[in-house]
């Protein structure tokens, strides 16, 4: 009986024992068999991160903060533990910030292309990048310095109001509303332009459209001689063209050395003729002041009658010699 006793006894001691233990592993996320991956981020400052923090990787808890401690250079360095099997983003960064309201933290692993453009996170993770194994880390501001920047910005609101307030008086009031009359009138005159102005957007617009019907005419006809063109040309025509262009243009050009050779020629006999005239001209001059048997011939009347009169008389024995040729001539045969 003793002994069933302390069997019985022994046995809710090892079970109490199992059970303590099972507790404690499951409290600190012991998994049994498997090994965790360890990886090192580089911070700043931590906040209130503790050992035992979760890492989340995409929304998804994937580990935790298994140790921390101070670096060289001013850093913070934390060892995580995360489960087998996960895999980092490309590029990966460690981004702390509070999960709750309660003051619970979390170490969130991203892409730092998913960071965004907010300068003060840039420049930690920029300063916690040494080009080493250590993935670079930024702290994000926690709730109580948002609920101070909130209370800053809501003074400065209250401040900005209350100068709206003391700006806006009675006179303000009245320039306001001479400011929507005024507003009123403009917008009357601008429909009234607008109304104006139709018509001769209309007439413009009917004047463009004949513009662009113009210009599918001339497209069409454009078109139209392109073909013709690509036609003769398909047919040989334009090469016979050029061909008799060709031959034109050599005639033109045997024709234009003609010319210039008859120019020459008759720039040889304009200079015979000019010196024939000079001749001319010396011999006029001479007969006109009477040198010479021609001259005399022409300035003398005396002369001129003689010859006349002997020409007469020439004439006269002429005629009398065809009359009576006996008289002047004997002819005998023998």
């Amino acid at each position: 009986m003793k002994r069933s006793n302390d069997f019985v006894l022994g046995t809710v001691i090892l079970g109490s024992i199992a059970v303590i233990v099972a507790a404690v592993l499951w409290a600190r996320e012991v998994r049994l068999g498997e090994r965790p991956v360890h990886v090192l981020a580089r911070f700043r400052e931590v906040g209130n991160v503790r050992i035992g923090t979760p890492v989340v990787i995409r929304g998804v808890r994937a580990g935790k903060v298994e140790g921390m401690q101070l670096s060289p250079g001013g850093f913070v360095e934390l060892r995580l533990a995360l489960d087998p099997g996960v895999q980092l983003p490309r590029q990966p960064v460690v981004l702390l910030n509070e999960s709750s309201l309660f003051g619970e933290w979390q170490a969130t692993i991203t892409e730092r292309e998913a960071v965004g453009r907010d300068e003060e996170i840039l420049r930690q993770l920029a300063e916690t990048s040494l080009g080493d194994s250590v993935l670079p880390g930024a702290t994000l501001p926690d709730i109580a310095r948002l609920t101070a920047v909130a209370g800053r910005i809501a003074g400065d609101i209250a401040s900005v109001a209350e100068r709206v307030r003391t700006a806006f008086d009675d006179q303000a009031a009245r320039e306001l509303r001479g400011s929507i009359r005024n507003f009123a009138e403009l917008s009357a005159i601008l429909s009234r332009t607008v109304r104006e102005q139709s018509a001769n957007l209309t007439a413009m617009s009917s004047e463009v459209r004949g513009g662009v019907n113009s210009l599918v005419r001339s497209a069409d006809l454009l078109r139209t001689i392109a073909e013709r063109v690509d036609s003769s040309t398909a047919r040989g025509e334009i090469r016979r063209i050029v061909e008799d262009a060709a031959v034109a243009s050599r005639q033109l050009r045997d024709a234009s050395q003609q010319l210039a050779s008859l120019a020459e020629r008759l720039a040889r006999s304009q200079d015979r003729l000019d010196a024939f005239l000079a001749s001319s001209d010396s011999i006029a001059s001479k007969i006109n002041r009477g040198a010479g048997s021609l001259g005399l011939l022409v300035n003398d009347p005396a002369l001129y009658r003689s010859t006349d009169s002997l020409l007469r008389e020439l004439r006269s024995l002429i005629a009398d010699m065809q009359r009576n040729p006996r008289r002047y001539f004997n002819v005998r045969i023998f």
